[in-house]
Formats: C-alpha cells, sequence, structure tokens
C-alpha cells in the first residue's frame, strides 16, 4: 500500500519545488507608485514617481529626489541628491520580490545591512 504513494508524493513534491513567483518586474520601472508604512503606530502613505534613473518621493507635503541605479530588472540601489542628515546619506538596496498587474512586494535594506523589511507599491499611472 505504501508503494502507490511514494510516486504519488514525489510528484507532488516535483510540482511544488517547480513554482516560480510572478515577476514582470520591467512594468514597474517607470511610473506613479504609492506606498504605506506604519510610523510609530501611525498608518503614513508616501507617493514616488519612477522614471529612467530618477525618482521622486512626495511626503507629507514634501518632494525628495533620489538617484537609481538599476542592477538587474527587479533589483536597484537608491541613492538621496540632496540627503539632509547622515541617516539619509545611506543607500537603499531595493528587490521586488513579486508582481501583480498592478502592484509589487518588494525587500529593502540600509547597503551592508543584514536587516531586510518588506512592503507593497501599488501603481497608481
Amino acid at each position: 500500500m505504501i508503494q502507490r504513494f511514494i510516486p504519488a508524493f514525489v510528484a507532488i513534491l516535483t510540482l511544488s519545488s517547480c513554482y516560480t513567483p510572478e515577476r514582470d518586474c520591467k512594468s514597474f520601472k517607470d511610473g506613479t507608485f504609492t506606498f504605506t508604512t506604519e510610523i510609530n503606530g501611525e498608518s503614513k502613505t508616501t507617493r514616488f514617481v519612477r522614471s529612467g534613473n530618477m525618482e521622486v518621493d512626495y511626503f507629507e507635503g514634501k518632494a525628495d529626489t533620489s538617484e537609481i541605479r538599476w542592477l538587474n530588472d527587479c533589483e536597484y540601489i537608491i541613492k538621496k541628491l540632496n540627503p539632509k542628515n547622515r541617516a539619509e546619506e545611506a543607500s537603499l538596496h531595493m528587490k521586488i520580490l513579486t508582481t501583480t498587474d498592478s502592484s509589487y512586494t518588494f525587500e529593502y535594506a540600509i547597503v551592508g545591512s543584514e536587516k531586510k523589511s518588506k512592503g507593497t507599491a501599488i501603481k497608481i499611472d
């Protein structure tokens, strides 16, 4: 009886190990996006416009421009052009993990840091 389950188990294991999340990163290189996160227990939304190697973030009535260096279609390094303090001087490594037709889930960390965070950006234009 167990001999009947072994081929089925092997087939299921093989099929499940081949699953790769959808990643159409090229669709998210340019556009207008929103990202919502929690800061000090409050939900905050930022809007950002990305075009080519530039990104402009709009947060609480202020705009901030950053330069983007694409490593591949799904990963890039972002660096603020006019940092206002030492913390803003650090570059961020961004990696798109999965995509849908209108959003992407990403992982980000300060370059050189082991601590990573995740978020979801929604394309609005």
